[in-house]
């Protein structure tokens, strides 16, 4: 055999001799004698293993890759560890280069336009035909599958399930949506983000056997479409014993709703969200939700409106669904452990996900195996269910991060006082309902009425970003003195209506004795035609944007706080170097709202800034200038908005 020349050929032997030597636990689908895409261009032969060519070309969309045998995938298992082979990649081949390949299957601008999907068939009809393609159809039946959908807290559910299950020692895998930061946050593996390397190869494997068959009846599958699928080639090929998925949109629809068997089905909290595509009825909602239900499939749902409960009943009973309603978890049941997500609705999502585990186990013969005849879970949770619901994590859901940027926090133990006085408070609520449950959260962690941290363990562990590093300690309350600000920074889409979610948010914490010192309105760095990783360069044209939705938001603001409307000057300087202090003087943040002058276009209580980073060098500037101010940040409205700011302090 020839000497190796790259790590792409360490890699390959890597996989070869590992597969010879540990072949227990990976099956992976046969791709019909089609050749997969794998990274390499070279040729070798052994006594043992066959001859694999690698032949490089240009896809159809001008994407560089290059195949090898349909063997190599066949034979490959979830084990092995794979080698770190990108600096050998083309560069057309590296993982930018599959984020401007995902981006290209974006079809439409902006949320509410309706999708530009050509071709003659619906999209279920198209997951099916393109799952036949990937050669996955009869095999997602074998994932054992929980699917959830609703309308708040179906991510936290699944969360808690994949916790729970993988305590339990299964092997797991987590599909939720939207990511924050990195696209394949989407996909979690025994409750870590898939690998960088792990994402091409599936990633690239399926989107060259999928453009391979493209034709004008059969586009390339839209964004979500695609990462559907590419979370059940995942999933199968990891070999994972449980499947949790979560809905994206709807239900009835929606491209998960391509699972035909799954062991048990789950609807989270209803609102109205979404109405341009669900309906502007709760009960329309109800039914695209309940459409996830499968014949004689066990499903549960928390508690709901009539209004949605009665519809979701009524399609229970149509297909002979054995439909049980959940109570919120009695935090009693935890023995004395908390929940790892915030917030007194957790305890809502937290019974949904408990009931689900346990029918999960139930059907699929291991509760017994595990639990023996234990069946009553009134009294107590076992231990696995208790460790799952303190240990589960999911960002930007009611998360405090501590800025650290200009404090040295190397110390393995870090508190507030030696870490920050500057508090980003992350939650994605972005409906009425969520409003007021981001606020009551919101205000009970600024007064010190709950554990102020994202926890990752039981000892109550702090989340802080420095110099893009991730560190942990035990949290210890600053008894100094302080003086604390409570900012908002917020964003919403154009198609929400800030009229009903900011008087939501503000009137929530007024009722907890929580106000705003200042309002800041800011676009966000995410654009929805794009998909960027943590890496991606911030787009130069960051600091130009259109700004007249931000200051619709800011005359939305100034009304409710003056009980008229106000005209906004929107003529604003952009210049892409602008100094934080020049655009926005320091002394914005003590100024009192009596000052407040409308007529003469003098806002005290808000401003709008012309881009995120902008506003975050201000909010650290305050802090470095008077060291005697604490500033509690509630960044809200968007999960894009609260993905970017967890990019730039990260960064």
């Amino acid at each position: 055999m020839p000497p190796l020349t790259s790590s792409v050929d360490a890699l390959l032997m890597n996989v070869y001799t590992n597969t010879l030597l540990k072949c227990e636990r990976f099956e992976v689908s046969h791709f019909h004698d089609r050749s997969v895409h794998l990274f390499t261009n070279k040729t070798w032969r052994s006594n043992n293993v066959p001859a694999f060519r690698g032949t490089s070309h240009l896809n159809r969309r001008g994407y560089r890759s290059t195949k090898i045998s349909s063997q190599v995938m066949e034979q490959m298992q979830s084990n092995v560890f794979v080698k770190e082979y990108s600096e050998d990649l083309p560069v057309t081949s590296s993982y930018e280069s599959a984020m401007e390949a995902l981006s290209s299957l974006i079809t439409r601008k902006k949320r509410g336009e309706r999708s530009s999907v050509g071709g003659k068939y619906g999209k279920l009809e198209r997951m099916s035909i393109y799952l036949k393609i990937l050669g996955l159809e009869e095999k997602i039946g074998g994932l054992k599958i929980i699917h959830v959908a609703g309308t708040k807290g179906k991510g936290s559910t699944c969360t808690f399930c994949e916790a729970i299950l993988r305590e339990c020692g299964f092997r797991t895998g987590l599909f939720t949506s939207p990511h924050l930061i990195d696209v394949r946050e989407r996909f979690r593996i025994n409750g870590l983000d898939i690998t960088e390397d792990r994402f091409l190869l599936y990633f690239w494997n399926c989107w060259n056997q999928l453009e391979e068959m493209v034709t004008e009846d059969l586009p390339m599958p839209p964004l979500f479409q695609f990462l559907t699928l590419l979370a059940l080639k995942i999933f199968v090929c990891e070999q994972v014993d449980v499947a949790i998925i979560e809905v994206g949109l709807g239900g009835k629809t929606d491209s998960t709703n391509v699972i035909k068997e799954p062991i048990v089905c789950g609807i989270t909290s209803l609102g109205m969200d979404h109405v341009e595509a669900l309906g502007n009825t709760l009960g329309q909602i109800a039914s695209h939700k309940a459409g996830i239900f499968k014949p004689h499939i066990p499903a549960f749902v928390v508690a709901q409106l009539s209004e949605a409960m009665d519809v979701i009943q009524e399609v229970a009973r149509g297909l002979a669904v054995p439909l049980e309603v959940v109570a919120p978890l009695d935090c009693e049941k935890m023995d004395g452990l908390k929940l790892s997500l915030s917030g007194d609705h957790q305890f809502i999502n937290a019974g949904l996900a408990v009931s689900l585990s346990k029918c999960w186990l139930q059907r699929t013969g291991n509760w017994e195996k595990l639990f023996g005849k234990q069946d009553n879970l009134e009294s107590n949770l076992p231990g696995a269910f208790r460790r799952g619901l303190s240990t589960a994590h999911l960002s930007g859901r009611a998360q405090i991060v501590y800025d650290t940027s200009l404090k040295s926090c190397n110390s393995s133990k870090v508190s507030e006082s030696s870490c920050g006085d500057l508090i980003f408070y992350l939650d994605g609520a972005h409906s009425p309902e969520s409003m007021e449950v981001c606020g009551r959260w919101f205000s009970s962690a600024v007064k010190g009425k709950q554990k102020a941290s994202s926890c990752f363990t039981v000892e109550n562990m702090v989340q802080v970003w420095g110099n893009g590093h991730l560190q942990y300690g035990t949290e210890k309350r600053d008894k100094s003195y302080k003086i604390s600000k409570q900012i908002l920074l917020f964003n919403c889409m154009e198609v929400r209506d800030p009229q009903v979610l900011l008087p939501k948010l503000v009137s929530t914490c007024a009722s907890s004795g929580t106000h705003f010192s200042k309002a800041l309105f800011v676009p966000s760095m995410s654009t929805y035609d794009r998909v960027t990783s943590a890496a991606s360069v911030i787009p130069a044209d960051n600091f130009s944007r259109d700004l007249s939705w931000q200051f619709s938001l800011q005359r939305h603001w100034e009304k409710m706080i003056h009980g008229k409307d106000t005209e906004v000057d929107t003529v604003i300087d952009t210049e892409p170097k602008m100094d934080a202090a020049k655009f926005l003087p320091y002394e914005f943040l003590y100024e009192d709202a009596s000052h407040c002058s409308p007529v003469e276009n003098h806002f005290a209580c808000s401003a709008v800034i012309p881009s995120l980073p902008l506003a975050i060098d201000w909010l650290r500037d305050c802090v470095k200038r008077n060291p005697s101010v604490r500033i509690q940040v509630l960044v809200t409205g968007s999960l894009h908005l609260v993905g970017d700011v967890l990019k730039l302090l990260k960064r």
